[in-house]
């Protein structure tokens, strides 16, 4: 991924030789058994995220700064938001973070004995119908919806024998269980002691209040809530806490496309690989562009 923006971008070209020789080959010739692994996806993907927006502001320039009514990101793609908002101070630190984000959820995805834990799964249904799924296959392990995604698509995270059963619970209950290629649960308690870490590796870093309306997974709004623009004082520690709890906490997807549209926000941008959230957006909010 990203070798057209390689090619076409000068500002683009600037972000990826940033991140180094080695992981900019892994992102343009793979191999995907290692793109795959969430401590070499989630710089890849941060990576290709802010060449994406680095390469659309250089050809909108001035035009898109101005019009730009609010940014949110799906999950890692979050980090790539709060970099482009200005709540991250620049690409280094957001490269240095999610690295280490990535290494200590790669980590926590595993048992004590190293052997691989956790997985995820999309299941195509209503909310309603997805929670009842999971809460009949958890039993005694770990299993919860973490990414609502759409109004008829949930993802859920958890031990890869709970994702078992429910793959017959929802077969039961007329649900399709589609399996996803990730190395662990993300969103779910699996990776409490990966967002710790993170918690602890970040006290060294100062965050700014965002020069941007950015929309949080955790809530589907405004992130800063109470801070205004400027007000610095004790924002650092509030999105150190906020960080943490977004590794191991529920992406509310649907109810962030909800709200930006709610709020006047009619033209939606992708700008990372691929176009999973162009697609969802188009199901959660049908009327805008």
């Amino acid at each position: 991924m990203g070798k057209a923006l390689y090619e076409a971008s000068s500002a683009a070209r600037a972000v990826m030789d940033a991140a180094g020789s080695e992981l900019k080959q892994l992102i343009s010739e793979g191999p995907a058994e290692e793109l795959n692994k969430t401590d070499v996806t989630q710089p890849a993907v941060y990576i290709t995220g802010l060449a994406a927006w680095e390469a659309l502001k250089e050809a909108a320039g001035d035009k898109l700064t101005a019009s730009v009514g609010g940014v949110a990101g799906f999950s890692l793609g979050e980090y790539g938001a709060l970099t482009a908002a200005g709540v991250v101070p620049d690409f280094a630190a957001g490269l240095d973070i999610v690295r280490h984000r990535g290494a200590f959820m790669a980590e926590a995805g595993r048992y004590a004995d190293g052997s691989p834990r956790g997985a995820m799964a999309a299941v195509i249904g209503t909310r309603d119908e997805v929670i009842m799924a999971v809460n009949e296959a958890r039993e005694r392990d770990v299993l919860e919806a973490v990414n609502f995604n759409s109004p008829t698509q949930v993802a859920v995270a958890g031990d890869a024998e709970a994702l078992e059963r429910l793959k017959t619970v929802g077969k039961a209950r007329g649900l399709r269980v589609i399996p996803l290629k990730v190395s662990t649960a993300f969103h779910s308690p699996i990776m409490a002691p990966a967002a710790k870490r993170l918690y602890d590796y970040m006290s060294s870093y100062k965050f700014d209040a965002p020069r941007v309306k950015l929309y949080a997974n955790t809530t589907g709004r405004d992130i800063a809530g109470g801070f205004g623009a400027g007000e610095q004082a004790g924002f650092s520690e509030f999105m150190r806490e906020y960080m943490m709890n977004q590794l191991k906490s529920p992406v509310y997807w649907q109810e962030t496309i909800e709200h930006m549209a709610e709020d006047g926000i009619g033209v939606f941008i992708e700008t990372g690989p691929g176009k999973t959230l162009t697609g969802l957006v188009k199901k959660i909010a049908p009327d805008v562009q």
